[in-house]
């Protein structure tokens, strides 16, 4: 009784294991794991010379995006917080289920995409780009994750800081090095847009914001998190700001040492082709060392959330469960469902789709989450409607003009999005409706 007082509703003022400073590991863990390994090329791919304005574009959405993780986070901090957020802004129902569902694929997505970029850039010095090499290795990251965290809190902890602080550090040399060795004084982005144009660029800064959307893994560990009525915001703001650092020195550096071609050619492991004709091969393996680091300490973070998310969410009756004759409780068996479908899904998709398919789940979440907050819980928290309106608004524009880019591009993959939406609100409408009584839900969420 006393794990579940914790884990739904809000926690005493200590908190769990997790401090502030471990806390803000995780979260930059997650966000440059993928969004400068991962994302880097396929941004400049969409963006063209101006990519670095994508990510300070993507920064600015997400600050305001952050505003309704952060207020209802301070009223009601817990593990697996964005499915609570969604249960108190529309009730234990459908729209709560799907939408924290979504979220949580989306985290899973983001974990086979990181994985796969850990492989690539550990290939990269053998000079294989592709094959079924890649796959094997992503797999094998996603099982260390597991292992990892199934050590208990205090070792992610402790790994997530280590990791971080090797990877910020040598991240920021990488880019101070590289914009020094380029010649930064006499260069200058072509202020032009790519072939895509601004439909291109707009859909750029949808990748952008997945880049950055790991501020949500902080939210889903906040019960977790030390005195976290206090520190879950401070945590978020401190992430986002040394992200938004970390990612405009790499975009600079990398726009200084290749063209937006050769970007696009290398869009897997662009870090390291940028490194090579400035650093020399020194930099080069330098930058696939990070690489490795990085999304290694990302997928490990990830992996920690998305677990503590889904078994709140098995707790309170949204979505069902079973153990498959599997020893131990639900969060054993939610952190083995995490890995094996990351796992799987890190085999059947390239970096391009796995990237559009997070997008598209988080997008499609976060305005979810944004107009219930909105509508219900504004008044009752004393949140400034105007800042969640214009986040919304900013992730609409964001998300119809990429469903516009994509389906010209790669129409398949926009199918695939809006089928497994529509899918998981179904499937979590008859799942409520029939097997599962109002009442119980509402005893398992503490809503109020």
């Amino acid at each position: 009784m006393k794990m579940q007082q914790h884990e739904h509703g809000t926690p005493p003022k200590d908190g769990g294991s997790i401090s502030l400073t471990n806390a803000v590991a995780m979260g930059t863990g997650v966000m440059i794991g993928a969004g400068i390994f991962a994302l880097t090329g396929q941004i400049a791919g969409l963006a063209g010379p101006l990519f670095p304005l994508s990510f300070v574009l993507g920064a600015v959405v997400t600050m305001f995006s952050a505003y309704s993780y952060i207020v209802m986070s301070n009223a009601w901090p817990s593990s697996g917080g964005i499915a609570m957020i969604l249960t108190k802004a529309y009730g234990p129902g459908a729209v709560a289920a799907a939408a924290s569902v979504l979220m949580a694929l989306s985290m899973v997505i983001n974990e086979s995409l990181v994985a796969r970029t850990f492989a690539t850039y550990a290939l990269r010095p053998f000079g294989i780009q592709d094959g079924p090499l890649v796959s094997v290795i992503g797999v094998a990251l996603i099982v260390m994750a597991y292992l990892v965290n199934v050590s208990g809190n205090r070792s992610v902890g402790l790994w997530s800081l280590v990791m971080s602080a090797v990877k910020i550090g040598g991240i920021a040399l990488f880019g101070i090095a590289a914009l020094w060795a380029s010649g930064v004084g006499d260069w200058a982005p072509v202020a032009r847009l790519s072939e895509n144009g601004i439909t291109g660029f707009a859909a750029s800064v949808a990748l952008s914001i997945l880049a950055f959307k790991g501020f949500t893994t902080i939210t889903n560990s906040g019960g977790e998190i030390t005195d976290p009525k206090r520190n879950v915001g401070r945590t978020i703001l401190i992430s986002i700001a040394i992200c938004v650092v970390v990612y405009l020195l790499v975009a600079l550096a990398v726009g200084s040492a290749l063209t937006p071609e050769q970007i696009q050619l290398a869009r897997d492991y662009a870090l390291a082709e940028a490194a090579q004709p400035v650093l020399g091969q020194a930099g080069f393996f330098l930058t696939v060392a990070l690489a490795m680091v990085a999304t290694a300490s990302g997928l490990i973070a990830s992996v920690f959330a998305v677990s503590r998310m889904l078994t709140m969410l098995t707790e309170m009756k949204m979505i069902p469960h079973s153990h498959f004759g599997m020893s131990g409780g639900i969060r054993s068996h939610m952190l083995i469902y995490t890995v094996v479908i990351a796992a799987i899904l890190t085999v059947l998709f390239d970096l391009g789709r796995i990237a559009s398919l997070g997008a598209f789940f988080y997008l499609v979440m976060d305005m979810v989450v944004h107009w219930g907050v909105w509508k219900n819980m504004q008044h009752r928290i004393a949140a400034r409607g105007w800042i969640i309106l214009t986040a919304l608004a900013l992730d609409a524009v964001v998300l119809v003009t990429f469903m516009q880019f994509k389906w010209r591009s790669d129409s398949v993959i926009v199918i695939v999005a809006f089928a497994t939406v529509l899918v998981v609100f179904l499937a979590e409408r008859l799942y409520l409706g029939r097997f599962v009584s109002r009442d119980d839900v509402l005893d398992h969420s503490g809503h109020q």
